[in-house]
């Protein structure tokens, strides 16, 4: 009878921890500042999940140190199924090669739950820069004293390490300000404070498309349709050069693994969601519905392909 009486507390403690799970927020981690690219995508995303998870998420931007606070943050969380992260191109692909140490393992201490989107790249200069083309900017930058500099969204961010990946390419001598995301980036190109970056759609099609800043080329194999004028860098004579900003979504390893593949099926759903698609349009991001192993597999070959730039140029961080 004891036995009995002890084995229905245990279910009903069980029950009671399920009903708490499934009522508690999931709390979505950004490493960069609210207002940009990464946070519209997660805001979009996070709206779809929502009603498909029938829990709420709750964004929280983590900003700074190439993601590696937001990083460090969810690996070290215990609150498994309740915590996830936007887990990017630094975070996963660059941060293991730029930091002599870092506070965290990306391959051991988070696990992917897929894709979530692919942000083509575009070079793009503020008002006081003349140029109109690739050719013109080239020649401008070549002309400056001391050579030019550049906004990037952080350090060790697909901006700066597109960037980085043009000095090389092109011979042009360029000092990297790094800004704790590209809004607050984009502000200082609007600005005049520092003449060119390389923007994300997410984060610049706005200001392209109303004229404030100029485009002078993107970075992908194939023109975007956002912005169908503008050529590729490829087209006005920049061979071999092809660079995008990307992100999945993230957990700690520890999750169990039937939380993974319910948060999966959420974001493939959102991912495939008119509501998402269209937002996605408009910001000209790519959607990438996929399975964690198809997240696992891209992320290998991007560590590869960039990890091997930053060797070779000796790009460090610290």
């Amino acid at each position: 009878m004891i036995r009995l009486f002890l084995t229905g507390l245990a279910l009903a403690a069980s029950t009671h921890l399920a009903i708490a799970q499934d009522s508690k927020p999931i709390e979505w981690v950004v490493g960069y500042a609210a207002g940009g690219g990464s946070d519209s995508v997660a805001r979009a995303t996070a709206e779809a999940m929502t009603r498909s998870l029938g829990r709420p998420i709750v964004i929280n931007n983590k900003p700074g140190a190439a993601t590696n606070i937001a990083a460090d943050y969810t690996a070290r969380s215990k609150d498994y199924g309740n915590v996830m992260l936007t887990a990017d191109f630094a975070t996963l692909a660059a941060n293991p090669f730029l930091f002599s140490k870092l506070s965290y393992n990306a391959e051991k201490d988070l696990a992917p739950v897929g894709m979530l989107a692919r942000f083509p790249l575009v070079l793009v200069v503020g008002p006081q820069v003349p140029a109109k083309n690739f050719k013109e900017f080239i020649a401008w930058a070549k002309a400056q004293p001391g050579g030019v500099n550049y906004a990037s969204a952080g350090a060790g961010s697909p901006h700066h390490l597109a960037t980085e990946l043009l000095r090389e390419k092109t011979g042009v001598t360029m000092t990297h300000v790094a800004y704790r995301g590209a809004a607050p980036a984009m502000q200082d190109i609007l600005g005049g404070q520092v003449p060119f970056m390389m923007v994300d759609t997410a984060s610049g099609n706005q200001f392209v498309l109303a004229g404030k800043v100029k485009a002078i080329g993107v970075a992908s194999a194939k023109r975007i349709a956002t912005l169908p004028d503008v050529p590729t860098l490829a087209e006005q004579g920049l061979a071999d050069y092809e660079a995008y900003a990307w992100q999945g979504l993230a957990v700690p390893s520890a999750t169990p693994a039937e939380m993974v593949e319910k948060l999966n099926k959420a974001l493939v759903d959102a991912l495939n969601s008119a509501p998402v698609k269209a937002r996605f349009l408009a910001l000209g991001v790519e959607g990438l519905p996929g399975t964690p192993n198809d997240m696992a597999v891209y992320v290998k070959g991007e560590r590869e392909r960039w990890g091997r730039l930053i060797k070779a140029n000796g790009i460090k961080i610290d």
